[in-house]
């Protein structure tokens, strides 16, 4: 996929512009952007991404590179088949970002962990998840952590998601694998579905580890997760000023959680 950037024209004139110009430019901007005029009302996403669409990534200028991890045991199928509707806003928040590449990576049935190739439109990564069927079988994250390091140690991964509802491992092996990510400087953001406790306890650790975030949403609220993943993939193409120069609910979140 071609990555396209736009730029700005700058004023060549000589003297000082009017003190008009900077309210005037920013209303420019806003029109081009498609962002409403009232972001409160229309919802908190669309002003994030409308937000997102005027910062860069600090730096060289690299495409994001993000690893989309998602327990695939057959209890997960209706998140599964959620994230699949949704999967297309990541892409669509950092369109003027810089771009992004996602890895799909999932575990199901007896020790079954995949990695897709990487892929750089959603289109690309709807069809390797509609191939996908989840069957039952217990966790495996520690094999998802020990992939993201072996891809990070290649070639710089920017942010790794997981999606579950449960932990059935050595929560002190996942530390160990979540250690590893975070010499790599590799934020794990995870995200759980329920309320399972020892779920959660293993989660935020890995987030804490790893300086990423841990958030909680609800069983089948598509609007939660939605925001959560565009956040991310703003983090992985646009780094932490992305973020932080961000507005939305999901942004926060996230931002709150990687101060700790």
């Amino acid at each position: 996929m071609t990555n396209e950037r736009k730029t700005t024209s700058k004023d060549t004139r000589g003297g000082a512009a009017p003190p008009d110009a900077s309210a005037r430019d920013a209303e420019v901007a806003r029109r081009r952007s498609g962002v409403p005029d009232d972001p409160v009302r229309s919802g908190d996403v669309a002003h994030f991404i409308g937000k997102v669409k005027t910062l860069k990534r600090a730096g060289t200028g690299e495409r994001g590179r993000l690893i989309f991890a998602m327990d695939a045991t057959m209890s997960r199928q209706p998140t599964w088949d959620m994230a699949l509707a949704l999967q297309a806003d990541m892409f669509e928040a950092v369109k003027q970002v810089g771009g992004l590449d996602v890895q799909l990576v999932y575990f199901r049935g007896h020790l079954e962990c995949r990695a897709s190739k990487w892929v750089s439109d959603p289109a690309a990564l709807a069809r390797l998840m509609t191939t996908v069927e989840c069957h039952g079988g217990y966790t495996q994250i520690r094999k998802v952590l020990a992939h993201a390091r072996k891809e990070g140690e290649a070639r710089r991964v920017h942010a790794v998601v997981y999606v579950g509802d449960c932990m059935e491992e050595d929560i002190d092996e996942l530390c160990a694998r979540a250690g590893e990510l975070a010499l790599l400087g590799m934020p794990a953001f995870v995200f759980q579905e329920g309320r399972d406790a020892r779920a959660e306890r293993a989660f935020r650790e890995i987030a804490r580890l790893t300086k990423g975030a841990y958030c909680r949403f609800d069983a089948g609220a598509a609007a939660q997760l939605r925001e959560l993943l565009s956040a991310v993939a703003v983090y992985a193409a646009g780094g932490r000023k992305a973020l932080e120069g961000a507005s939305g609910r999901g942004a926060r979140l996230l931002l709150e959680q990687m101060k700790r």
